[in-house]
């Protein structure tokens, strides 16, 4: 989050008049985080999150809003947008498109307990759960598709061995998911940990769906395990990596091509991250000031999956 377009007291009371809101007492600029403007939105009856978006593919806004309605309905830990009189959610606001959401509680977890990956593992298999019959669709923008050709623009920054080592790599995942079909659903596409919001070991909320899109459920699921249950030298905590599995595989079981993938998984999205990272830094470097993530992280990450693989997958123990 942070703040690219300032607003001012009036603007933004003038535009809470539309909803059932209250009257603004409050407006506080949130100074970190991606590429939009975010506000604190303080009233006499609650606490909300305003953004406004700066960049992005405005026409897909509407996917975002249907699909936070759809998990609010069903009663998932995530921010449903507020709608206005007239029951619209997507508005403008500044000559920005802008969204109204309740705002969550707590704060995201540095260094998470066994108890918070149980927490988001049991969330993010509900979540996939009922995903799968959300009628939206959006592709998987950062799936192989898109990492076959966006590596070449990278080449040129890597040393001969790394440039085998994503060549290489990109090999090994075509063989390992040509003509399989794995299960498929909404995705929240980057469930990092500063992508939560945890009261204690409760989970307040799961934010920054605007990486959503349709696509392989356990693409989404090993995102979380790589940042979630990992060492800062890349390797797997079991405890962690038992403790959000175990959750997740109650509320959604994998099939057999999915635990017979799932450390093929665990590398690609590595591979996507460090990739990612990489376009930042050398290709497509941030609008706004923001210090770019270390792509040697993910290299390292990666390099750990290729040599020690995936931990045993605990078995499915559906709920009473």
């Amino acid at each position: 989050m942070a703040v690219f377009t300032p607003l001012s007291h009036d603007q933004v009371a003038q535009f809470l008049a539309e909803y059932d809101a209250g009257t603004l007492t409050s407006l506080e600029d949130v100074a970190h985080g991606t590429e939009n403007s975010t506000f604190f939105v303080t009233t006499d009856r609650r606490e909300m999150v305003l953004t406004l978006f700066e960049q992005g593919e405005h026409d897909e806004l509407p996917f975002f809003v249907e699909l936070l309605d759809f998990l609010a309905n069903h009663k998932l830990p995530v921010p449903g947008p507020l709608h206005d009189h007239d029951g619209q959610a997507l508005k403008s606001l500044a000559g920005k498109p802008a969204l109204l959401f309740p705002r969550m509680p707590g704060q995201w977890p540095v260094a998470p307990n066994t108890t918070q990956c149980a927490e988001i593992g049991a969330a993010l298999g509900r979540m996939h759960a009922v995903s799968q019959h959300f009628t939206g669709q959006r592709p998987n923008t950062r799936d192989l598709n898109w990492i076959k050709p966006m590596h070449h623009k990278v080449l040129a920054y890597l040393t001969p061995s790394d440039q085998t080592l994503m060549a290489d790599e990109i090999d090994i995942c075509e063989d390992a998911f040509s003509g399989v079909d794995l299960p498929q659903g909404v995705l929240h596409g980057d469930l990092f940990r500063d992508n939560t919001l945890f009261d204690g070991d409760r989970l307040g909320g799961i934010i920054d769906f605007y990486n959503g899109c349709t696509g392989d459920l356990i693409f989404d699921l090993s995102i979380v395990v790589n940042d979630w249950c990992s060492h800062d030298d890349g390797r797997l905590d079991s405890a962690r990596y038992d403790a959000l599995l175990g959750a997740y595989l109650a509320e959604r079981p994998m099939n057999a091509d999915e635990r017979r993938l799932w450390p093929s998984m665990l590398r690609m999205t590595a591979l996507r991250y460090w990739l990612s990272r990489l376009l930042v830094v050398y290709v497509d470097p941030p609008a706004h000031s923001l210090t770019p993530k270390d792509p040697a992280q993910y290299r390292q990450l990666l390099g750990r999956r290729i040599e020690e693989g995936a931990l045993p997958l605990p078995e499915a123990t559906l709920p009473a």
